[in-house]
Formats: C-alpha cells, sequence, structure tokens
C-alpha cells in the first residue's frame, strides 16, 4: 500500500495491471485458469513479467453476461488472493461490484477495488470503502452488462462520460471517500460502439481536468477485432498500438491480459509524453 501512496503522489510512470479472471465465461481467457492452482501460477507469472496491480475477478462483464451470486464469486477469488499474497506483495485489486465481495478481499490484502458500476449497483459498496483505506476505480458504463451493448448512443461522447465520472466521484465524496484514493475508467467496451471507442482514446487528455488517475482497459476488445477483422487472440499487436495512444493520451494505468508486452508498451509510451520526467 506504501508503494500506491507513492505512486499516487508522484505519477512517475504508467502502471502495468494484469488481468486474472476466474470465471468460466469471460471473452478472451474465461475457463483459462478453472482451478485456483492454475490462477494463482497465472498470477505469479504476470508478476514476474513486471505486473504492478493483479486485478482479479470472479465474475465476467463481458456484453450479455449475468451476474452470479456474492459467494460463488468469493468461492473463485478468495483463495487466489490468498495465494498470491503468499508467495507476493504485488498489489492486489479486486474485480467487483458487490460489496461484500470487496470488503473479504480487502481483509485478505487487497487494495484495490475496481467497480464497473462505479459504486451504483450495490448502495452499501460507497460506505463499505468510506471505511477503509482502499482505491476505488470508478468506471463509465452504459446499462448493464447483460444490456450495455444493445443500442448505446452519445451527443457528445467524452464529455458524456467526464460528466458522469465527475458525478461518481462526487458521490464517493459524499460518503465520505477522499478524492486521493479514487480512479477514473472511461469504460472502453462498456456501452459503446466503435467509433465512441476511438473518440474516447483521441480524447483522452480531457479527463485529466477531473485530475485523478486515468485507467484504460482496451486488451483485446472487440473494437480492435473492428478495425483489423481479427479475432481476440489475434489482437495483441493491436492491443499494444492502442495502448501506446492512450498512455501518450494521458492514461496512467493500462489493463492488460499480456502483462510482458503491456510493461514495454507503458514504459516506453510514458517516456514519449510531452510532460514525461
Amino acid at each position: 500500500m506504501e508503494r500506491l501512496d507513492e505512486w499516487l503522489e508522484r505519477r512517475d510512470r504508467a502502471l502495468v495491471m494484469g488481468v486474472l479472471n476466474i470465471t468460466p465465461d469471460s471473452f478472451y481467457d474465461g475457463g483459462s485458469y478453472s482451478s485456483s492452482g492454475d490462477a494463482i501460477e497465472r498470477g505469479l507469472a504476470m508478476v514476474e513479467d513486471g505486473a504492478d496491480i493483479i486485478d482479479v475477478g470472479g465474475e465476467s462483464s463481458r456484453p450479455g453476461s449475468r451476474p452470479v451470486e456474492a459467494d460463488e464469486e468469493l468461492a473463485r477469488v478468495v483463495p487466489v488472493i490468498e495465494g498470491i499474497k503468499r508467495n507476493s506483495d504485488v498489489l492486489i485489486s479486486i474485480d467487483t461490484t458487490k460489496a461484500a465481495v470487496a470488503k473479504a478481499a480487502l481483509g485478505i490484502g487487497a487494495a484495490i477495488v475496481n467497480d464497473i458500476s462505479a459504486m451504483r449497483f450495490d448502495p452499501e459498496m460507497a460506505g463499505m470503502l468510506a471505511s477503509t483505506n482502499a482505491v476505488v476505480v470508478l468506471m463509465h458504463m452504459q446499462g448493464t452488462p447483460e444490456t450495455m451493448q444493445i443500442n448505446p448512443r452519445y451527443t457528445n461522447t467524452v464529455d458524456e462520460i467526464i460528466d458522469f465520472l465527475r458525478e461518481r466521484v462526487e458521490a464517493g465524496v459524499a460518503a465520505g471517500i477522499s478524492c486521493t484514493r479514487m480512479m477514473i475508467d472511461p469504460g472502453i467496451g462498456f456501452g459503446k460502439r466503435l467509433e465512441h471507442n476511438i473518440k474516447i482514446l483521441r480524447g483522452l487528455g480531457a479527463l485529466k481536468r477531473l485530475g485523478l488517475p486515468v485507467l484504460v482497459g482496451l486488451s483485446r476488445k472487440s473494437f480492435l477485432g473492428d478495425i483489423l477483422d481479427m479475432p481476440a487472440a489475434e489482437r495483441l499487436t493491436a492491443t499494444i498500438s492502442a495502448n501506446a495512444i492512450a498512455v501518450v493520451n494521458g492514461a496512467d494505468i493500462i489493463r492488460v491480459h499480456d502483462v510482458k508486452e503491456g510493461r514495454g508498451t507503458a514504459d516506453v509510451a510514458f517516456r514519449l509524453r510531452n510532460n514525461a520526467p
């Protein structure tokens, strides 16, 4: 946690968050780490490849997915978090919208709650977070994972996302969460069409108006496949290219499946920023 606090104050490099889905149905790696042992091994391999954060998730948020019960989600993520923490001091993020899951994960060593609902799905989330020192990632999404891609529409994509995130930050402050414990995510692929995702990447610098670290998750997502007509398994080069643009345009954290490539992308692209040290 001390390392995270130092980075939050200085933001002197771009961080890499490794994706670790313990789910049967995530869009890219669903079912790949069905056993706790496999998932722990994968998490530790990502640490070796240079991950600053491991984002552990027990519920898929792919388009069309349905929620799972908290008990099932906990059964998936708790052994993995415990196993990684036994073998590494890497920062752990819990990818959940449920306060009970987040609280349990924080109790066994997680430091970050990555909430794709920006604390909207569970009325207890904000209060629970306010009682801890955890950092929360607030993400923009239209609808829910089950409905978000049915017919997403925007008049001014970037401005509407900024307005939403500003409101969620204000809700967090009202609940007692310090601004210094918040990050924001524009939610690429969550209730967005190809043109919306492109506008977000081009206008990413505008999100810096909110003064908070910006996380971007675009790894192997379908909009890259739309551009190249390629399945998820073949989107690594596209992911590297888009992540480089994201970091140059202001992303502070990139969320990736391929950590080794993400590490190199983050380090080079950060140095290419106009204001880089």
